[in-house]
């Protein structure tokens, strides 16, 4: 039999083949994103989910013409293999190499770039106005996810687009993919609803053959009809998505092509809003990521696609993750006003066990991170201490929240950010660059920068300990493999610490003084100290980069002749902007040099290589010093090198 993958470069090949071929097309083609994944890592069940449904979308619909935006976008891989990127796929999430996720300047294909979730309704009823205000003939689909329809989001793009515009329908189709799943397990009542829709299909059925026994009949006809409005709301009630405007259909088998091409060529030819309800299932066709989909949704490495992934090693590093994980548990042991929220990540921001040991006191309130922001300062308000673990990223989302429910009113809220600085892969969506300089100018908040494993803990305790709202930051994986005490001791509130300290020098005028001291933030203070040893210079801890620990800069700047400052996040407004303005208030004036991520959005690759590009390792930070201060030395490539 003929690899039929390998004759499509683009949708319109997909095109002209016949209706009988796309089912050896989907399986060759879930072979191939399993096959890849296996050699890159990445994303696999929510792909794997979605080859059907990629293949009827492509077939059935005239892209790029007509504009396909995928919610989230970590399910584009089926997508990016028929649009002309098959040959690049070993490449996937690799410096240099193509996304994870839908990006526009990658391909005319990805309409929309996405990675956050609950955007892809708002983006097609915007490309669907577009259309109808230029007289163009195009169609508009939005792929969502039923756990990116959790998020308000989605819900007031619903809103907006049933309502239509001036009076005239919007022609647009949003495909709810519904896989019982987001990435962990399904909550909260939306969930429970589009299950009782599943349980309701008999009453679907029911109904047509019904209209087709009494239509001869009008006055029975009518009467039924009413009848069937009353009964809707005792067997199976209006959906939804019919009271928001939308024509809704559905739900059918996400797997079936004999059901989804025609289906989805009966809805790109109707007008106004359209509403498709597909059901697939995560990881399908694999049947270790059939059993295990929160295990299978993404690969971190290379696997056997016949064994699976691989069993983590013993040996390997505690992750801060992970260590949040059990400060959590022991601090919940510790005091009975310990609540924990999570915006739908349990796994991802180590909370497992939590919810395992305090299930009453665990609270998963699925993607929808300002709900989960506000949620926190209502717990606050009664005496409750609220931590919410969420990636730096996502609490961008929750910020007018964090300013207006949580500082305004000066409530004791936690923020435990994972995922903060460079998180490889994942690229810009994911980086966490820019926590340090959002919340360091709002009022009343406190950001926490630990260094080590064994300073995360005590870090998340200092907070704890606090009666305002604090941020504590700590990056994706592993540090220095500190070891990490059993306590829950706490750090003396607004004090760094030194950590080396230079060798005494004279200067001209016969006095004595020290030539570089290094201020680091969170874990570049490793590499800091690296680069220090071939400097002789003095590294401080800051530990806090608000508040700033004003006395210790100071210090610092009347024995040294100048100060570096190194962060693993945006320079503008981050932390050393803090230092500069302290010494600035103070009247001081001395070199600073400021390191930390450059003015532009991060790729995806390796963590390491690309700190290394950032100039943000142990040679890179040594090297900028040097040059900073006139010493001349070899330039390496950097990321703008990379980039272009």
């Amino acid at each position: 039999m003929d690899n039929l993958l390998q004759t499509i470069d683009s949708p319109a090949d997909l095109r002209r083949l016949g209706r009988n071929q796309l089912a050896q097309v989907a399986t060759e083609l879930r072979q191939f994103v399993l096959d890849t994944v296996a050699q890159t890592g990445g994303h696999l069940g929510s792909n794997l989910g979605t080859v059907e449904l990629t293949v009827a979308l492509h077939y059935v619909f005239d892209t790029p013409h007509d504009r396909i935006v995928w919610d989230v976008g970590h399910q584009t891989y089926p997508h990016k293999v028929l649009t002309g990127r098959r040959d690049r796929m070993h490449t996937l999430r690799q410096l240099g190499g193509i996304g994870g996720f839908p990006r526009r300047d990658e391909s005319e294909y990805d309409t929309f770039g996405t990675a956050h979730s609950s955007t892809s309704i708002s983006a097609a009823l915007g490309m669907a106005l577009a259309a109808q205000l230029k007289g163009e003939e195009r169609r508009a689909v939005a792929v969502i996810g039923d756990g990116a329809m959790s998020a308000g989001m989605a819900f007031e793009a619903l809103n907006n687009a049933g309502f239509g515009h001036n009076g005239h329908a919007v022609d647009m189709l949003v495909v709810l993919n519904d896989n019982d799943m987001s990435i962990s397990p399904p909550v909260g009542a939306l969930n429970r609803y589009l299950a009782r829709l599943m349980s309701g299909q008999f009453y679907a059925a029911a109904r047509e053959g019904a209209k087709a026994v009494l239509k001869p009949v009008p006055p029975l006809f009518e009467l039924a009809r009413r009848l069937e409005e009353h009964a809707k709301g005792m067997v199976v009630p209006g959906t939804i998505f019919e009271e928001f405007g939308f024509n809704y259909v559905g739900p059918i088998d996400g797997h079936d092509l004999d059901s989804l091409v025609p289906t989805l060529e009966n809805l790109r030819d109707k007008k106004g809003p359209q509403f498709l309800h597909v059901v697939t299932k995560k990881g399908y066709g694999y049947k270790l990521a059939e059993a295990d989909p929160v295990k299978y949704h993404a690969a971190s490495g290379k696997f056997n696609p016949a064994e699976g992934f691989p069993k983590a090693s013993g040996s390997a590093k505690t992750t801060f993750t992970q260590v949040f994980g059990q400060w959590l548990c022991d601090m919940a042991e510790a005091d009975q006003r310990l609540v924990a929220i999570t915006p739908a990540m349990r796994e991802g921001s180590g909370m497992v066990e939590f919810h395992k040991r305090f299930p009453g006191r665990y609270f998963d309130v699925g993607i929808a991170e300002q709900h989960a922001v506000t949620f926190a300062a209502g717990l606050a308000c009664e005496g409750l201490k609220p931590v919410v673990a969420i990636y730096s990223t996502f609490l961008q989302r929750g910020y007018d929240q964090l300013i207006h429910d949580v500082a305004i009113q000066n409530l004791p809220v936690v923020f435990a950010l994972d995922r903060a600085g460079i998180v490889g892969a994942d690229g810009a969506t994911h980086c966490g660059a820019f926590d340090i300089a959002f919340v360091r100018c709002i009022p009343h908040c406190s950001m926490l920068v630990p260094s080590d494993e064994n300073e995360c803990r005590m870090a998340l305790s200092t907070a704890f300990a606090q009666e305002h709202p604090v941020a504590v930051r700590y990056p994706r994986g592993s540090g220095c493999g500190a070891a990490i005490g059993p306590g829950l001791a706490t750090w003396e509130w607004g004090r760094g610490v030194r950590r080396r300290e230079s060798g005494l020098r004279s200067d001209a005028r016969g006095g004595s003084g020290r030539r570089v001291a290094i201020l680091a933030f969170g874990t570049l203070l490793h590499p800091a100290l690296a680069a220090a040893e071939k400097l002789d210079a003095t590294v401080a801890d800051m530990r806090f980069a608000k508040p700033l620990d004003e006395a210790l800069v100071l210090e610092l700047a009347r024995t040294h002749d100048a100060l570096v400052t190194v962060e693993e996040g945006c320079v503008g407004g981050g932390a050393g902007s803090a230092v500069l303005e302290c010494l600035a208030a103070a009247g001081l004036t001395l070199p600073v040099l400021v390191l930390g991520l450059p003015d532009q959005f991060i790729e995806h690759g390796d963590p390491g290589r690309l700190l290394s590009l950032c100039g943000l390792d142990a040679v890179g930070i040594e090297q900028s010093i040097r040059q900073r201060f006139a010493v001349a030395e070899a330039v390496r490539p950097t990321l703008a090198a990379v980039n272009s």
